[in-house]
């Protein structure tokens, strides 16, 4: 699972490493803690061309009766992204990248109740690209004129050896060299796309414990990010 992240990168710093050529919110606020229902940076491609745009993080699929469903599509596992009523078409359709700048697991420790947080980044200090899906959805009870919300999930798939020993889920980050083929709108091998499902080599990451501060969603600050000394049992 991935419940917590960072994405402190500026639009005009992600359409730079991305490729971008439209950025649609010209300000993102940073958030060193983000949490589900939050606008998040989300890059897909239109027309041909990538664009910029920020999201609802938990996605509604167009189905849905009512959005209270998103709370619980945050990520989707990859290996069943295929089969899910909440996931299949978008990945079909509305593939995505979510750029984060590192993202938050919890380590359960025998003996204590409190997990203990640790921060994962890229080793070089680039930003992410997490494997996303998108959808639009509006209430139907309302009718057509019911705003349209945009929302979005982070596929997620088994851990590198790095992140192993803390959780048992990651999100997948893709290489540079599968951001066009994801992206690509025209592209419904979903066979070929499940292959890149997968986690990234552990030696591309790097991370630290950092405080129990991130457990609680209002706090968010680069403070968050300090290391802490690691809880043993």
């Amino acid at each position: 699972m991935c419940g917590r992240y960072v994405t402190v990168s500026s639009p005009t710093l992600l359409a730079d490493r991305f490729d971008v050529t439209e950025i649609r919110p010209r300000e993102l606020e940073p958030s060193y803690n983000v949490a589900p229902r939050a606008d998040v940076p989300v890059i897909a491609e239109r027309h041909g061309e990538r664009v910029l745009d920020a999201l609802r993080w938990g996605l509604i699929p167009s189905w849905a009766k009512d959005s209270s469903i998103g709370d619980r599509l945050i990520n989707a596992r990859g290996e069943k992204i295929t089969t899910s009523n909440a996931f299949k078409r978008a990945f079909e359709r509305r593939r995505c990248i979510v750029p984060a700048d590192g993202f938050y697991e919890w380590e359960a420790i025998v003996g204590q109740r409190v997990k203990q947080p640790w921060f994962f980044r890229r080793r070089d200090g680039e930003p992410l690209a997490f494997a996303g899906l998108w959808e639009i959805w509006h209430d139907r009870n309302i009718g057509d004129d019911a705003p349209r919300i945009r929302t979005c999930t982070i596929i997620t798939t088994t851990p590198n050896d790095l992140v192993a020993p803390i959780h048992d889920r990651m999100p997948v980050a893709l290489p540079e060299a599968s951001w066009s083929t994801w992206l690509d709108v025209d592209n419904r091998d979903t066979g070929a796309l499940s292959q890149l499902l997968v986690p990234m080599p552990a030696a591309e990451f790097e991370s630290w414990a950092v405080s129990t501060l991130v457990n609680k969603a209002d706090n968010n600050g680069p403070e968050l990010l300090d290391p802490v000394p690691v809880r043993s049992a």
